[in-house]
């Protein structure tokens, strides 16, 4: 595919290509998206520490996650419908995340089933986990990501009532999509991304379809995820999955400290900063924000990692610098797998990598474990 410059010309050229509802999904936030946009602003604000003369040849950005070695301190994260974005959307990213190097995570609600994924990838993958109501299934989900290889689990821990995301209201999100005039004006106008949807393995919910009681015919995100998310989710139920998980575990959507400090004694492995992309609880603080604190209370115990507003590779620089031991992202590939599948995501990978390269270099730093609050304008601790 053509080469584009930035996360965001990506963005542009997947808003050009994917009909609306399934863009709209991937890139809004809830409610009036004031957590969404903090996220943003709140790592814009964080100024890095330009430095001269300083041997910065031979730059090394490998490191850790979870014990596993990496090129980069990221992994890709789950992202729901990953595989309405483009035909069989959670392979191709796998694929290019695994040549990258880099773990990537299966959602709970992908369009490829763990099985398909399995099947079409040569290395484990990480799968991240919904609890829900229905305990039998998610016994059976934790072994078929066990019986698939995934090498972490990743429970996904601020979704215990859906945050509500005006978009996927207007536009009727369904999978497939519903059968109104605008959707197939929209449709019609996406060729690329049909013949994509088209040529796929699957339609609708792949870990799902099958296996849970109702949805053989349902095929809404919100009415399922209303009736079977489970607000009754409780620290017992992480010790429950633990007792059934084999492999690593991660506690995604952590924001506050009293929070991280049960998060680090039930017995995971990490835990990762994050508000969920500013899709849940709007008016929470930025996931930048609560980075420091987070880190000051419980990261001498537990690997801690953060996600939620990163667009550029100096992000990365800003969060490690402000304690994260490694960064998830969302957004960017799945802008990537939109503007172009597998291709698409190997570019928001390298793009990500080329930009922390960078900034690392002109904020003399050979080494990506080097990089602390030194980096920083104002240090650690300050007020963002």
């Amino acid at each position: 595919m053509k080469a584009y410059p930035s996360i965001e010309d990506l963005r542009q050229r997947a808003k050009r290509r994917v009909p609306k509802m399934f863009f709209d999904y991937a890139e809004a936030g809830s409610y009036s998206q004031e957590t969404l946009r903090s996220n943003r602003s709140d790592l814009e604000q964080i100024k890095l520490r330009q430095r001269i003369l300083r041997d910065v040849d031979k730059r090394d950005m490998s490191t850790t996650i979870l014990g596993e070695k990496v090129p980069v301190p990221l992994a890709l994260g789950p992202i729901g419908l990953g595989g309405m974005m483009y035909g069989d959307g959670e392979i191709h990213a796998c694929r290019a995340a695994q040549a990258a190097g880099i773990p990537y995570t299966l959602s709970t609600m992908s369009i490829n089933s763990i099985e398909d994924v399995a099947a079409a990838v040569d290395k484990p993958f990480w799968f991240q986990l919904y609890v829900m109501r229905d305990r039998g299934f998610i016994k059976e989900l934790i072994q078929r990501a066990a019986a698939a290889k995934c090498s972490a689990l990743m429970l996904t821990v601020d979704l215990q009532v859906l945050g509500q995301r005006h978009c996927d209201v207007r536009n009727g999100l369904t999978v497939p999509p519903e059968i109104k005039l605008k959707n197939i004006i929209d449709i019609m106008t996406k060729p690329k991304w049909a013949l994509s949807i088209l040529k796929s393995k699957r339609k609708t919910f792949g870990n799902l379809a099958g296996h849970v009681k109702g949805m053989e015919n349902i095929n809404s995100l919100a009415a399922w995820t209303a009736s079977q998310f489970d607000p009754t989710l409780s620290w017992k139920d992480v010790e429950w999955v633990k007792s059934i998980w084999p492999g690593k575990l991660l506690l995604k959507g952590i924001l506050d400290v009293e929070d991280a400090r049960i998060a680090a004694k039930c017995g995971a492995d990490a835990i990762s900063v994050s508000n969920h992309g500013g899709r849940q609880l709007d008016g929470a603080p930025s996931a930048i924000s609560a980075l420091p604190k987070v880190v000051d209370a419980v990261g001498s115990q537990i690997e801690v990692m953060f996600d939620s507003g990163i667009r550029t590779g100096t992000d990365i620089v800003r969060a490690l610098a402000l304690g994260a031991r490694s960064c998830i992202v969302g957004r960017p590939y799945i802008y990537g797998l939109g503007a172009g599948g597998e291709a698409g995501v190997a570019h928001a990978i390298g793009i990500l990598g080329r930009e922390l390269d960078v900034t690392m270099a002109l904020c003399g730093v050979k080494n990506v474990r080097d990089i602390d609050e030194n980096v920083l304008v104002q240090p650690r601790g300050g007020n963002l």
